[in-house]
């Protein structure tokens, strides 16, 4: 049985101490949150033990998982490397490059597991295609957010645009070339809106727009490859896909068309969509990590990446745009 503890108990956090009881072989040990509120709400509705001292709540646990705002991320998962324990935390991994190539170091060293908690990776929609073979040469995403004083504390590539940079590198494989960026701090001192282009060395291209103060949500990613056009809604949990037809495509829509080349048929094909729960998988991979010395589905390096994208996004915002 692994012992979890929990740090940081707030909105998000509730939601890993629901998941945590559900998944088996798991027994939550107690949690460490500062902000009296959230503790009392939790000790009352899980009769969790609240635990005063960190270090206390980790020597209890085999697995530390990390919920707090993103600038604690650096000195919990330190703390909790140096004892050996296995780590979960939530994205971006750390605040600064220097704290994450530190965790992701230290990782190696202490031979623990680590995943960092890039949750539209296990988004159902996201999943419908991973049997798909993906060679995307043009990518488009959007992702809007309606305001919320939560998660402010960094900017919005950090915040929300993250996600979609952490799923465009394992998608493409190949190295950023060039980047270019351009965004607006509008209700906090960091960018509220931004526009990104990051060109690859295999030539793909990929534009993400991504807003925390949208009137309303979106959070859609259009893949378009060779014979291909993919569309990923995972707001609303849905999946498209339009691809020339090829022989044993079965459940699909077709029709014919004309081209210079002859007639093509095109395929649509709408995947079939599982109710499944992201939180819950992310979790219960990470154990099954752990219980069978298997890599971690979003690692340490796959955390520092994204973030390492993220920041030279920041530079050249900072860098062309002026932050009003």
């Amino acid at each position: 049985m692994l012992k979890v503890g929990v740090f940081g108990v707030g909105h998000l956090g509730k939601f890993h101490l629901n998941n945590w009881k559900e998944i088996e072989g798991v027994k939550l040990v107690g949690f460490f949150d500062p902000n009296n509120e959230n503790a009392k709400a939790v000790t009352e509705e899980y009769g969790l033990k609240r635990f005063m001292d960190e270090e206390k709540l980790m020597d209890a646990c085999d697995i530390i998982d990390v919920i707090a705002p993103t600038d604690h991320h650096f000195q919990i998962c330190m703390q909790a490397i140096r004892k050996g324990k296995h780590v979960f935390v939530e994205k971006p991994i750390t605040h600064t490059l220097q704290e994450g190539r530190d965790i992701v170091s230290m990782v190696r060293e202490a031979n623990i597991k680590m995943q960092v908690g890039h949750v539209e990776r296990f988004n159902p929609a996201y999943l419908a295609i991973k049997d798909i073979p993906l060679n995307p040469m043009f990518i488009e995403v959007h992702r809007l957010a309606q305001f919320n004083p939560r998660g402010t504390e960094v900017s919005v590539i950090l915040d929300l645009m993250i996600h979609d940079i952490d799923i465009i590198l394992s998608l493409v494989k190949s190295d950023v070339k060039n980047i270019s960026a351009s965004g607006v701090a509008v209700m906090t001192e960091t960018p509220d809106i931004a526009n990104v282009r990051i060109e690859f060395n295999n030539g793909c291209v990929a534009n993400l727009t991504s807003s925390r103060i949208s009137m309303k949500k979106m959070r859609k990613m259009r893949l378009f490859q060779k014979d291909a056009y993919l569309g990923i809604d995972f707001l609303e949990k849905k999946t498209e896909i339009i691809k020339l037809k090829q022989p044993g495509d079965v459940n699909v829509f077709s029709f014919d068309i004309e081209t210079k080349d002859g007639k093509k048929t095109i395929a649509i094909a709408n995947p079939s969509i599982q109710p499944l729960n992201a939180i819950k998988l992310e979790l219960e991979s990470f154990v099954d990590s752990i219980v069978n010395n298997k890599p971690t589905v979003v690692s340490e390096l796959d955390g520092f990446l994204a973030l390492e994208v993220a920041h030279k996004i920041l530079e050249k915002i900072s860098n062309t745009s002026i932050l009003v």
